[in-house]
């Protein structure tokens, strides 16, 4: 029996080359049934309040006075080749996205991790909703098959929020200074949103290898 290829996946739902590296991957792995995708936590700016910060002030405090359209263009021309109809226009609040993170942790144990992390990466970048509010939250987990109302009690206490602190830090430690990174078969980090023909070409070495190790155990 084939191995599974492990790919894990560093993240922040408010990084736009993480929603491109979404679905680059996605494209790379259609019809590929021995992998297995795990999204990591890892939270942009962690300084950031519970309650986030207004968008315009939070940018200029972060990028100066520096015009952002050429970045956002690149970014928009990109997504609108993957099917992302990025809006930034619509995004009034930066969030902090330690729930986010927590409601991606939980969504995994119920196998509906991927439809939690892109229904969050879409009502951020192209419907501008602040992913940081826990009614944002509950309908999200409630979209994907959850338990809303259990949802809504983990949200309300303090649960895993250390768990994703630690996780956060880890990926740090490791040398994770930019998202995303790629981690394939525990073995291989690949940052930035790659295309599709790189991460295949590494998803065939990363086989060849576990194949090896498998006939020499």
């Amino acid at each position: 029996m084939a191995s599974v290829l492990t790919i894990d996946v560093v993240s922040d739902v408010v990084c736009p080359w993480c929603f491109i590296g979404k679905r680059r991957l996605d494209a790379a792995i259609v019809g590929q049934s021995d992998v297995e995708v795990t999204y990591r936590p890892y939270r942009l700016d962690p300084s950031l309040p519970p309650e986030g910060m207004d968008r315009a002030q939070y940018m200029r405090a972060k990028f100066g006075d520096a015009p952002l359209s050429t970045m956002q263009r690149k970014l928009i021309e990109t997504g609108d080749e993957l099917g992302i109809k990025f809006a930034f226009d619509k995004i009034a609040r930066s969030p902090n996205t330690l729930d986010c993170h927590r409601l991606i942790f939980w969504a995994a144990s119920a196998g509906v991790q991927d439809a939690v992390v892109e229904d969050l990466f879409s009502r951020y970048f192209e419907q501008g909703e602040d992913v940081s509010e826990i009614a944002v939250l509950v309908d999200v987990a409630r979209n994907a098959g959850l338990d809303a109302e259990q949802i809504l009690e983990l949200l309300q206490r303090d649960e895993d929020r250390d768990y994703i602190a630690q996780e956060d830090e880890r990926a740090r430690r490791m040398g994770i200074e930019g998202v995303p990174c790629y981690i394939i078969a525990g073995r291989y980090a690949l940052m930035g949103a790659q295309d599709r023909a790189v991460l295949l070409q590494v998803f065939a070495r990363a086989r060849e290898e576990n194949a090896l190790l498998a006939a020499n155990n």
